[in-house]
């Protein structure tokens, strides 16, 4: 069911939660979505910003180029979702699962990712910078290309990630886990000087 030209703009809903929602409420002009259960919804370029989406469920979900600014998205599924360049800016995304989802040329800046689980995401060439990735798990995730400036990865799982060619300037790695972390020679130094240690 395709929902490309509904507008969920609405800051500072204050809605009673409900237990179980679906794309009928969506349709409805329910816009307090969460716990939303939006598996495999096609929500292509949708305007989300500020969307109450805490707990929803969007596994395989299709949010490419949605614009998600200020998002509630806390312990939100978006495991294996399309989210190629979808617009996280300055969202809430934290303790959420988007294990194996799409993220190349997602906007992330500034976007809270505290303990959220990126193991195996693709995020090439998405911008990062700013985000909050304390104790984010990001094993085996492909961040080649990505602008991680000023990131904070502090207590972050990192193993096998790959990390070449990306923006790691001012990066923060202290406490970081980087065992078989794939990065550029170039990057040693800058990861090192970042708190970093390899073992």
């Amino acid at each position: 069911m395709r929902i490309k030209t509904i507008n969920f703009f609405q800051k500072g809903i204050n809605s009673a939660n409900p237990t179980e929602k679906t794309i009928e409420d969506f349709l409805r002009g329910d816009r307090y979505l969460e716990g939303a259960n939006l598996v495999g919804a096609d929500l292509y370029g949708a305007d989300l910003r500020f969307a109450k989406l805490r707990e929803a469920n969007l596994r395989n979900a299709d949010l490419r180029n949605a614009d998600l600014r200020g998002a509630d998205l806390r312990f939100a599924k978006l495991r294996d979702a399309n989210l190629h360049g979808a617009n996280f800016n300055g969202a809430n995304l934290r303790v959420a699962d988007l294990g194996y989802a799409d993220l190349k040329n997602a906007n992330l800046r500034e976007a809270n990712l505290y303990v959220a689980n990126f193991e195996g995401a693709n995020l090439r060439f998405a911008d990062l910078e700013g985000a909050d990735l304390r104790d984010a798990n990001l094993r085996y995730a492909n961040l080649r290309y990505a602008n991680l400036r000023d990131a904070n990865f502090d207590g972050a799982d990192l193993r096998d990630a790959d990390l070449r060619n990306a923006n790691l300037s001012n990066a923060n790695f202290e406490e970081a886990y980087l065992r078989g972390v794939i990065y550029s020679r170039s990057q040693k130094a800058i990861i090192i000087k970042g708190g970093g240690i390899f073992e």
